[in-house]
């Protein structure tokens, strides 16, 4: 039975593609293929449950530096994916978002993705974010050229940057943080992901790869962090 104390807001670390296709004997472009399909079918359990928020790490800014070839295959899989899935996300009424440097990806897949957002911009559901050409440290830097900036056109006084300052810079500045974050196929580590944003979100690991994660454990993680107890730093009323 699924927990009624649901996460708000989940990111995901989608990671082994690659090595469940070699696992298979295949390619590794076959596992970066079936990890498409779970995409799919996470994302609308996701919004059937009525999460508010579930943000993908679907390609981040150190990927660059793969060979050539497996690339040029992500890109394409993703300009398929932007234009396959519009029905999927009309469908779930979701909001469909994008986190990232978008002056690095082609043209063709940046007006694939604003159409997608425009598209979905009156929905009212879950908000689907795809981290795109994405590092969080890069994100910290953009964030510090602008309040820069604007501190150099006397619109924000130094003594008066917060961290609220810094969060209304960052590309995930209208959107809550990560309550939980999940990563597939065991690494303990975060890869340079929501590194401000997840500050205080829980964290739930499993040796799965990302093409083999089911919505049976996806209800794993979600009902692993309705047991849990967020502190923030502080006690639990029955500690105090």
């Amino acid at each position: 039975m699924l927990t009624e104390k649901l996460p708000a807001h989940v990111a995901i670390i989608m990671d082994g593609n690659g090595r469940w296709a070699k696992e298979q004997g295949l390619p590794r472009i076959h596992g970066h293929l079936q990890g498409a399909e779970v995409v799919r079918t996470i994302t609308e359990e996701a919004s059937r449950l009525g999460l508010a928020q579930l943000t993908l790490y679907s390609f981040s800014s150190e990927n660059w530096k793969r060979p050539k070839e497996e690339v040029d295959f992500l890109m394409g899989l993703l300009l398929q994916y932007l234009q396959q899935e519009r029905e999927t996300i009309k469908k779930n009424n979701i909001r469909f978002r994008m986190i990232g440097r978008r002056q690095d990806l082609a043209q063709e897949i940046v007006a694939e993705i604003e159409i997608n957002e425009q598209l979905s911009s009156d929905n009212t559901g879950m908000i689907l974010a795809l981290a795109i050409n994405y590092g969080s440290r890069q994100e910290i830097v953009d964030a510090v050229h602008e309040i820069a900036e604007k501190v150099q056109r006397n619109e924000i006084a130094p003594d008066a940057i917060s961290e609220l300052t810094i969060s209304k810079h960052l590309y995930t500045s209208d959107m809550l943080d990560p309550d939980l974050l999940i990563r597939t196929a065991g690494e303990l580590r975060i890869s340079n992901f929501l590194l401000w944003q997840i500050s205080y979100a829980e964290i739930w690991v499993t040796q799965t790869c990302w093409p083999e994660f089911t919505t049976q454990q996806f209800h794993e993680a979600l009902n692993n962090y309705g047991h849990r107890q967020r502190r923030y730093g502080g006690l639990t009323t029955q500690e105090s």
